[in-house]
């Protein structure tokens, strides 16, 4: 009796399939891997990524060379083609968030654009099971974050609608015991577009023009040069601790204005969208040393983080940095005040700002602290930060506690040291702005958003706008003129100013200080910001060219009446 042979084109099919279910097996298990790297650290990553990324390009590349054998022999579903698409999608994101080059957001984009434009998940909520449709709305929610750190509003406002009826169609199906989660993220998205719409460009049919805040050459203040300014920003650490700030996905609305802050704008070539066809990964992102080649300085984004997170990763920042490198740690946190007023200008005597916990680490501590007046152990002091002090160190904190770090000690090792300080309150008119977001972070990030804020105006025409950005370009040229001119000013501050990030945030800071210090509603040291060293104030905060471009805007935006005259300030 003779064994049934399979044909030639039988046999074909088979390898196939076997091909394809050993890179579909095996890129689920580097997938999975991803999740036990190190998230701190620069070089015990790289080699897995690459890794990971080579086999998703494989099986990306077989499934659409073998798609008619694969329909035929394996069943080969849409909605899987979509998932390794979404995973590829995913591991562009993160390697975005490891390396913090703008360009594989774009790649992320690609991926993510052609899932919903062949619509690979259509037919998801018609399987029988409910983790399907569960994957479709993560790959949404993901989807979401992408395009908002890309400035696509439209396309998030777009996904939006689309996700909610995904959440409707879900919970109508399964009933699912989470669909109490998903209209929170819903909500949150919601709220995350409402804070991020705080000022508005709009052009003459009212609609709303899409204003970018990355750092590009037209928006780089310009500088004389001097050897004394020798060290560039290498390492950021982005900390959201303020309780209730709107966020989304791990970011708060400060987080999210503070990365896009310290970003160059991603490359024009690599923008373009995918509709017509699914995208090839033919780029691996360690190929012909793209690992090496850094547009921006790389940066931790830290959610909450707790007292000895922050530490794990300033140690491995402070670790990373060349010999010519500056470490930024910008922190948007609630204040953390000591329990006694009467403070004798002991170490820790200052409070600080507050720190995540874990609940169970916390049994019976508040009770001990107001027994024995222990300090707050979920606070990160200005004292903490002392070791860090033996390299460059930028620090900005904003927060109504800020004034705590004020009584760091600046010369211990020698190194550079600059500190900026928000106000520690902000005028009653003011006060429903800080859940969207902190108002000395929204200068930073925008700083004619911010003069507009002062101004009430929520609806700015874009033909005013651009007649008051070339204004603003001209008081950080003026103000990069003072302080390479200024005999008084701190080495520190002229140290940090040879790198366009820091350059751009200690512009702004300045920018903020004098309109603040213009402004009617600002009375009080306390609506002031600070900074370590201090900026001198007859040579720059005071300086009446600074003052004069302030009043001009002030014309253009029709909001005069909301400043002191310039002959009027004390």
């Amino acid at each position: 009796m003779h064994s049934l042979s399979l044909g030639p084109e039988d046999d074909a099919d088979k390898r196939i399939v076997n091909e394809f279910c050993h890179l579909l097996e095996k890129s689920k298990q580097l997938f999975n891997g991803l999740r036990d790297l190190p998230q701190y650290g620069h070089k015990q990553w790289q080699a897995y990524f690459g890794r990971t990324f080579d086999v998703y390009t494989k099986l990306w590349k077989f499934q659409q060379q073998h798609r008619a054998s694969l329909d035929a022999k394996y069943g080969l579903k849409r909605w899987q083609i979509g998932e390794i698409a979404s995973k590829i999608g995913q591991l562009y994101y993160h390697y975005y968030l490891r390396t913090s080059e703008t360009n594989y957001l774009n790649e992320a984009f690609s991926f993510y654009s052609a899932i919903r434009s062949r619509s690979y998940y259509s037919k998801a909520s018609q399987e029988e099971r409910s983790d399907l449709m569960v994957k479709k709305l993560r790959y949404y929610a993901r989807f979401i974050v992408v395009c908002l750190l890309l400035k696509r509003i439209k396309m998030v406002r777009d996904l939006v609608r689309e996700l909610n009826k995904q959440i409707d169609e879900y919970t109508t199906t399964y009933e699912p015991e989470d669909q109490f989660e998903w209209s929170l993220v819903l909500s949150e998205i919601r709220s995350f577009l409402q804070a991020d719409a705080t000022v508005n460009v709009i052009d003459k049919d009212s609609n709303p023009v899409i204003v970018s805040h990355r750092l590009s050459p037209h928006t780089t203040p310009p500088v004389d040069r001097s050897p004394l300014m020798h060290l560039t920003l290498q390492e950021i650490l982005i900390v959201g601790n303020s309780s209730d700030q709107v966020k989304f996905s791990e970011l708060t609305i400060d987080m999210f204005r503070m990365l896009q802050t310290l970003e160059r704008e991603p490359t024009m070539d690599a923008m373009m969208p995918v509709y017509d066809a699914s995208p090839a990964p033919g780029r691996s992102p360690l190929e012909n040393g793209a690992s090496l080649k850094r547009e921006n300085p790389h940066k931790y984004l830290l959610y909450k983080p707790t007292f000895s997170q922050l530490l794990v990763f300033l140690a491995s920042g402070f670790k990373e940095l060349p010999s010519n490198g500056a470490l930024l740690l910008y922190m948007s946190a609630d204040g953390s005040f000591p329990l006694s007023k009467s403070i004798d200008e002991r170490d820790f005597d200052y409070g600080g700002v507050v720190m995540n916990y874990s609940k169970r680490l916390d049994v019976d501590h508040a009770s001990k602290r107001t027994a024995t007046n222990h300090k707050e152990i979920h606070c990160l002091y200005p004292e903490d930060l002392w070791p860090f002090t033996r390299r460059p160190l930028f620090l900005v904190v904003d927060s109504e506690n800020s004034v705590s770090f004020l009584n760091m000690r600046t010369a211990q090792f020698g190194q550079s040291l600059v500190i900026l300080l928000s106000p520690t309150h902000v005028p009653s008119q003011y006060q429903d702005f800080q859940q969207r977001g902190r108002l000395m972070t929204y200068f930073l990030h925008s700083p004619l958003g911010g003069l507009c804020l002062l101004c009430g105006i929520v609806d700015v025409p874009a033909n005013a706008w651009e007649v008051c950005l070339p204004l603003v370009d001209r008081f950080m040229a003026e103000a990069s003129r003072l302080i390479t001119k200024s005999r008084s000013i701190d080495h520190s501050i002229i140290h940090f100013f040879g790198d366009d990030f820091l350059r751009v945030l200690l512009l702004r800071f300045v920018f903020f200080t004098v309109i603040v210090r213009l402004h009617q509603h600002f009375k009080g040291r306390q609506f002031q910001p600070t900074s370590v060293p201090a900026f001198p104030e007859n040579e720059i905060l005071d300086h009446p060219s600074l003052k004069r471009i302030v009043l001009e805007l002030a014309d253009h935006l029709d909001s005069r009446v909301a400043f002191f005259s310039s002959d009027s300030m004390q």
